[in-house]
């Protein structure tokens, strides 16, 4: 009989530590909703533990949102906030960028869409940010690794051009859209093709905002995330003269097919010389053999009857003669080679 006192009295005490700890818990959470007009009940912050909803993070969520005028009616409920945190979505953030675009007007930006492109990686307050305060972007890129963009123009003159995009975010291209590093590659190809299209580069010192209209109205921000609202030429300088060196490489490379074509053409014409001398060769072999062949005729015809003794002696003189003129032609020859020396 004396325990029963005693288990009343612990009973007492672990209901008086449940109920501790549940006001501890949930009465201050509940409290908070209902002072500001959440709409939260006590029953939903107990449900909210065995769906393993952290309540602290949507109870604060949807009190922001009511106190900044978001209610049920524009997306924001306690079901939808439950089911974009079990998503594993930044329920707070996705509040304040709609807070944020509700200030700022912007109309369509919807919870749908902010959850979205919150699940999707993206910061959705910074694009909303982005959105009402446009941001610049260098052109090149300061992690491209180049101070400029190098473009040539017409007339053979490298410009050096550097530029800075404004530009504001596209919420309903921010989901599969292209980033900052696109928007850079089209303004620079922009950039260089614009500079290349002139034809002297005095016309684009002169007028640099040819430029900036010319890029501007080829729509480089197509399928981007982002919105351009301008391009300004920063700054532009005169480089080298690629036209004269291309030239003067174009000329030197000329010049050194021209000397091979040269050298070919010598080449043949001593392949040429030596075929000729070989063949003069030849042909004196030939003579030679024809003539040790005409003892053989001369001996043959004496023996047959056909060639008497006068007529060898009269051919002997005849060659003879015949030689005798040879050496006074050569003669001759040399002295007037030696005279027009």
């Amino acid at each position: 009989m004396k325990l029963l006192p005693l288990i009343l009295i612990g009973l007492a005490i672990f209901a008086a530590v449940v109920v501790f700890a549940f006001v501890a818990r949930y009465l201050r959470l509940w409290v908070q909703s209902y002072a500001s007009s959440a709409g939260i009940g006590l029953f939903d912050l107990v449900a909210m533990s065995f769906k393993k909803v952290n309540p602290n993070v949507i109870v604060r969520s949807k009190i922001m949102a009511v106190q900044a005028g978001l209610g049920d009616s524009s997306g924001v409920t306690r079901q939808a906030l439950e089911a974009h945190h079990l998503a594993g979505g930044r329920v707070p953030l996705v509040v304040q960028a709609l807070i944020a675009a509700n200030k700022a007007k912007i109309k369509e930006l919807d919870f749908k869409l902010a959850a979205a492109i919150d699940l999707a990686g993206r910061n959705v307050r910074e694009a909303v940010q982005t959105s009402v305060y446009p941001k610049v972007i260098d052109c090149p890129g300061k992690n491209s690794g180049r101070d400029s963009l190098d473009a040539v123009a017409k007339n053979g003159i490298q410009l050096k051009v550097k530029a800075r995009v404004t530009v504001r975010t596209n919420l309903n291209q921010l989901i599969g859209g292209a980033t900052e590093e696109t928007i850079i590659a089209r303004v620079g190809e922009g950039i260089v093709s614009a500079i290349g299209s002139s034809e002297r580069h005095t016309d684009v010192l002169e007028n640099p905002d040819v430029i900036s209209k010319t890029v501007l109205g080829r729509r480089l921000d197509a399928n981007t995330a982002f919105e351009i609202v301008s391009i300004d030429i920063a700054d532009i300088d005169v480089g080298a003269n690629i036209g004269a060196r291309l030239q003067a490489d174009q000329a030197e490379a000329d010049t050194r097919v021209a000397r091979a074509n040269a050298e070919g053409r010598r080449a043949m014409a001593v392949a040429r010389e030596q075929e000729m001398i070989a063949s003069i060769e030849e042909s004196r072999a030939g003579l030679v053999e024809s003539e040790a062949e005409v003892p053989k005729a001369v001996a043959e015809s004496l023996a047959t009857g056909q060639l008497g003794i006068f007529d060898y002696y009269k051919l002997r003189n005849l060659q003879a003669d015949t030689d005798m003129r040879r050496t006074i032609a050569g003669g001759s020859a040399s002295s007037v080679a030696a005279a027009v020396q």
